[in-house]
């Protein structure tokens, strides 16, 4: 029987945006053999550019990629478009299964698959995600700037949300949907600030030329609206790691992959960077997570490869 030689890396970084991309940068840096298996669902795919990111403000999210792809490749590392079916402990190290068959092995691996953000049960949010159908304040909120802006209430944060986006434009409505009622003193602070609250569920939105003009309540009523705000619910791409028994942990915003400050999470040799441990990162703050994550898995493997050095140095 002909024994298969397994593809072998250093590392094997699962997702290929910003936090995949930087993380393997660094590692290509430190001279690591590194794969980059990016299954091309990127979060941020629906907006049409990314802001607050230094030098990069109002680059479309696919350019970033593009770029980052090159740099990588300039220092060796690889890529494959695909997808990770599963992933198992094997001698020390790591099985990985890929869409195509092929079983690639890794020392470590970064966990950089992101999320995937399970919008409220409204006909046409998804259709108009990252366009005027929006989240973040510090992603879209300029954009929005003194527009009408409303409030879909579906949680507890709906009024802190609204307050927020007071920020950005003195035309906020807060539409009550499906969210609970707001406590005596929400109800104290939109007043201060001008926030209009509206009653019943929202049951469509209102679209003209290709642009939307306001949500239609189940009663008929119209609320005028440039702009909807909506609290999406992320769920972390991590089932392929089920076997490895890496868990998940809950949160009001969805659920996230538990990690300490490098990126380690509670399964040796996996590390995790970006929105699939941190539901609030921004394109920067995922680069940055990514680049840490990979300075402590390449000191990780420098501390491995000492120990097997000294060992091998040993009078037999």
């Amino acid at each position: 029987m002909v024994e298969m030689t397994l593809e072998a890396y250093d590392v094997v970084v699962l997702g290929g945006g910003a936090a995949g991309l930087n993380g393997a940068l660094t590692l290509a840096r430190a001279r690591r053999s590194v794969l980059v298996v990016d299954g091309g669902e990127p979060r941020n795919a629906p907006a049409a550019h990314m802001h607050a990111f230094l030098s990069r403000d109002g680059m479309p999210p696919g350019e970033l990629l593009k770029i980052g792809r090159e740099e990588v490749r300039g220092y060796g590392g690889e890529i494959v478009s695909t997808q990770v079916t599963s992933v198992v402990r094997q001698d020390g190290g790591f099985a990985v299964t890929l869409d195509d068959g092929r079983v690639i092995r890794a020392r470590r691996l970064l966990v950089a698959t992101g999320v995937v953000d399970e919008l409220p049960d409204v006909p046409g949010l998804r259709e108009r995600w990252g366009r005027d159908v929006l989240q973040c304040p510090y992603c879209h909120g300029w954009e929005v700037r003194d527009q009408a802006v409303a409030v879909l209430a579906t949680g507890a944060h709906a009024a802190q949300q609204a307050l927020l986006y007071r920020q950005w434009t003195p035309n906020v409505t807060l539409l009550r949907h499906t969210g609970p009622e707001p406590t005596a003193t929400e109800l104290t602070q939109l007043a201060a600030r001008g926030v209009r609250l509206v009653d019943g569920e929202v049951a469509g939105l209102e679209v003209a030329d290709d642009r939307l003009t306001g949500v239609r309540l189940v009663d008929g009523t119209v609320v005028a609206g440039e702009a909807l705000v909506v609290s999406a619910r992320a769920v972390p791409r991590v089932g392929m790691l089920e076997p490895l028994g890496l868990t998940v942990t809950e949160h009001p915003m969805g659920a996230y992959v538990a990690a300490d400050q490098s990126g380690l999470t509670e399964v040796p040799g996996v590390w995790v960077a970006g929105n699939v441990t941190d539901l609030s990162a921004q394109v920067i703050h995922a680069a940055a997570g990514g680049s840490r994550a990979a300075a402590f898995i390449n000191f990780d493997l420098v501390t491995e490869d000492t120990a097997r050095a000294v060992a091998a140095a040993q009078p037999r």
